[in-house]
């Protein structure tokens, strides 16, 4: 026993060892601290349940029901008995919570906060793997497979990262997986008593021997290939060859950055997330001493490889020192004007980027943490999050008209912006023969741009839905070009992978629109006004917005000069209180606005004023729950039940069909011959009952005694001061012992009151818990059924035997050895 509780602690430590690349997903500990917490609970009952020789079964169970605990204290819905005990509130709320994991799941990026949703669903899943190691390593005694839950849950930050997962989190997994099979391989050896060094000579326990340091150095040699050969390919991982290549700036921009990615966010996954949320988030507050601001960004995606944009790795300086002059760079013709921002970002928004308007040239409140990359002019960190901080920067605001745009000559084919923000992985047929259609006779650039943003109309069949898949890959593209139905990451992605096939550089921006709460110079923006756009690159000007999304989708929509709203109608007189603030009817950002037309209504929030859905009520199904469970419960007591009643109806029933009305002399034998096997089967069905009725009330059966030997043990331990019992028990037992042993079985003694009477006896001299038991969940069903079981396996394993004997004659191998032997 105490090795099996050495190895249930290294099973459980090795369990939240094998947790630590979850440290890649969350910013904080608390999941940690939360894990321990239930896979401790876990470990100490199973370490109970094992000292009380529970079967593994019983071990199982007494986890779940642990891990329920667990669960019912770190995650308390309000309405739990002694704030441990679960209620059914307290499922409901689980529920609510594995529902809201799912919708933060879309609805984040790594690294995630800690919501309740997310660390219930990662505490839930981490328990459920020690249930599973433990069983496993302890219960089966087959630590290796315990290998295959750990690595489930490694695969968990494999599946979300955009990036290559860090390989500190898998040495520990490892290490923790290495310590359980040599503790399992240290336990076995002390059972067997001797361990050998291969060359005959036996050694201690705790000895160094030359095969063990063999097995120990072919298990560090191994965990190094499996984190290095991942680092050093770079089709494997991010690639140790490609981040020392990389940061050397692109576009305009020049030298080596300092920081890495900012791709560790999904921005087509989060953008989708967020806009099919049904609650409404703010997320941003936004003081600008610009007029009428365009969008603020946060992140732009200007790679394109076949499986859609993906952001860049982002590389810059210290945004608290002073930002490169966008003034340096730009022609004539555009106009230029510094404002001034102050942004609050709340606890609801987390990420390594920082929302800021375009062309910052300086900031405020922020710290070297934070790099601004130059030339995808976004802020951005490696080492802290947005969440919760107050910044102010001062930011250019360029505007542009029509005749600059066209006057800006094409880049040379060598620049490396076109040569960089112009490649596709690859023709799209379908996009190309659109591309050229559309550009066919036009002049100068922003003609072709133009032409690609006014094809995005109405007038074209295209629609605003938020109800479509995401994606931005080349198929994904030809099928929205093709239904010509989706929403803004649509419109973004096929705009500028056609502005890229007309070969003018364009990419991917992300961020807020205006959005509809406007207090002055204050906008609150929500996860509703999450947007997405294409910019196109001009020489001599930068890169230049273009929304192709429909502004009657887009709460908050701004449009320009340069990018009119192309599903405008006719200009005619303005109707009575109509205004074009951001606040007008026609840019409604709340929840009933277009950002909601293609929403289910059933989420049951009262949003907008309507009224929330009714949901179906939940108590049919714990009604329903409660009749399952208690007719499971009831099983064992109706199947004694039956058997009672067919062992006292036998004997009646038997004689009853068996004597004929009348009959000659001659069926005189057949009848005495009939009548003895009925007496003989009452007998065997009395004694039956009887010692169903002593396993019940717990007194000891001795399968090798006489049925007058049991009958007398009977009557002296149990029977003593009762004579009625005692005269049934003497009859019961001679009875049996008349059926196996004479000629003549005992016929026409009343047996099934001889029954009553020693059960009645047995049960008076009974507890109360041992009555209870024999009545609710009889001792004697149970034994009948685990031996059955058992019986069972018996044969499975038999059969399985002779399966496996029989597939060995067939062997190939033995068919050739015994064709030689011949």
């Amino acid at each position: 026993m105490i090795a099996s509780r050495n190895t249930g602690v290294v099973a459980a430590a090795a369990t939240l060892l094998a947790a630590a690349p979850l440290s890649a997903i969350f910013q904080t500990w608390t999941w940690l601290i939360q894990c321990a917490i239930a896979v401790a609970v876990v470990a100490g009952v199973a370490a109970l349940t094992r000292l009380v020789r529970a079967p593994l079964w019983g071990q199982v169970l007494g986890m779940l029901a642990a891990q329920l605990l667990a669960l019912t204290w770190l995650f308390p819905s309000g309405s739990e008995l002694l704030a441990v005990l679960p209620t059914p509130s307290t499922f409901g709320h689980f529920a609510d919570l594995l529902a809201g994991s799912a919708q933060d799941m879309r609805s984040y990026g790594v690294e995630v906060p800690d919501t309740d949703p997310l660390l219930f669903i990662t505490v839930l899943g981490v328990g459920g793997v020690a249930v599973l190691v433990d069983v496993l390593a302890v219960g089966l005694r087959r630590p290796a497979l315990a290998g295959l839950p750990m690595l489930a849950i490694y695969s968990v930050p494999v599946a979300v990262y955009v990036d290559s997962v860090p390989p500190a989190p898998f040495v520990v997994g490892a290490a923790g997986y290495l310590w359980l099979l040599v503790t399992d391989n240290v336990d076995r050896v002390r059972r067997f008593g001797r361990r050998f060094t291969g060359d005959g000579r036996d050694v201690d326990v705790w000895e160094a021997s030359p095969l063990a340091s063999a097995g120990r150095r072919l298990a560090v040699v191994s965990v190094v290939l499996a984190v290095v050969l991942p680092l050093a390919v770079p089709g494997l991982s991010g690639g140790l060859l490609n981040r020392l290549t990389e940061g050397t700036g692109n576009g305009s921009g020049t030298g080596r950055g300092v920081g890495g990615s900012s791709g560790r966010i999904d921005l087509f996954a989060s953008l989708a997330g967020q806009l099919n949320q049904s609650e409404v988030a703010d997320l941003v507050k936004v003081t600008t001493s610009e007029p009428s601001p365009f969008y603020l960004r946060y992140a732009v995606a200007d790679e394109l490889r076949p499986s859609g944009f993906q952001a860049r790795p982002a590389s810059g300086r210290a945004a608290n020192r002073d930002l490169p002059n966008p003034n340096e760079r730009v022609g004539p013709g555009v106009q230029q004007t510094e404002y001034r921002a102050t942004v609050e970002v709340t606890k609801s928004l987390s990420m390594s980027l920082m929302p800021v308007y375009a062309e910052p040239v300086r900031t405020q409140d922020l710290n070297g943490n934070w790099l601004y990359d130059p030339n995808q002019q976004i802020i951005f960190s490696n080492r802290e999050s947005s969440r919760g901080r107050k910044y102010t920067f001062d930011y250019i605001r360029s505007t542009y008209t029509p005749a600059t745009l066209r006057a800006a000559k094409p880049l040379p084919a060598d620049h490396p912006v076109r040569r960089q923000q112009t490649a596709t992985p690859g023709p799209v047929p379908e996009v190309e023969e659109l591309v050229q259609g559309l550009t066919q006779g036009k002049r100068t650039d922003y003609d072709r741009v133009l032409a690609i943003y006014q094809h995005f109309s109405a007038d074209n069949g295209f629609k605003y839905r938020l109800s479509t898949e995401s994606g931005s890959s080349g198929q994904d593209i030809v099928n929205f070009l093709t239904n010509k139905v989706g929403y803004c990451q649509q419109y973004a992605a096929a705009m500028a992978w056609l502005v890229r096939s007309a070969g003018i550089p364009a990419r991917v921006a992300f961020g807020f629109t205006n959005g509809s709460q406007r207090d002055g110079d204050t906008y609150t923006l929500t996860n509703l006004n999450l947007h997405a756009w294409t910019e196109a690159f001009f020489d001599g000007v930068g890169w230049v917005p273009f929304d192709a999304t429909p502004a009657y989708g887009v709460p908050g929509s701004t449009r320009s000069a340069w990018a009119p709203d192309t599903d405008a109608p006719e200009p005619s007189a303005p109707e009575t209180g109509a205004t074009d603030s951001p606040t007008g009817a026609g840019s409604s950002a709340g929840p009933a606005g277009p950002d909601n037309a293609d929403r289910d209504t059933d989420s049951g929030l009262s949003l907008g004023g309507s009224t929330p859905a009714e949901r179906a009520p939940v108590w049919p199904w714990w009604v329903a729950g409660a009749l399952a469970l208690v007719a499971l419960l009831a099983l064992p007591a109706l199947r004694r039940l039956t058997l009672r009643r067919r062992r006292a109806g036998r004997a009646v029933t038997t004689t009853a069909t068996a004597v004929p009305d009348d009959g000659p002399p001659a069926d005189d034998v057949r009848l005495m011959v009939v009548e003895a096997d009925a007496g003989r089967a009452d007998a065997h069905a009395a004694w039956a009952e009887l010692l169903d009725t002593l396993v019940d009330f717990k007194v000891r059966v001795d399968s090798t005694e006489t049925p007058r030997a049991t009958a007398d043990r009977l009557v002296r331990d149990a029977l003593a001061d009762d004579a009625e019992a005692v005269g049934a028990a003497r009859l019961l037992g001679r009875a049996e012992e008349r059926a196996r042993y004479a000629r003549d079985p005992l016929t026409g003694e009343p047996l099934p009151p001889a029954l009553r009477a020693v059960h009645g006896a047995l049960s008076s001299r009974a507890d109360r818990r041992t009555r209870l038991l024999a009545t609710a969940l009889p001792p004697s069903v149970l034994l009948r059924w685990r031996i059955a079981l058992a019986d069972a396996f018996g044969r499975l394993v038999a059969l399985t035997g002779r399966v496996r004997y029989r597939l060995l004659r067939w062997n190939p191998r033995r068919m050739l050895a015994d064709r030689a032997a011949r």
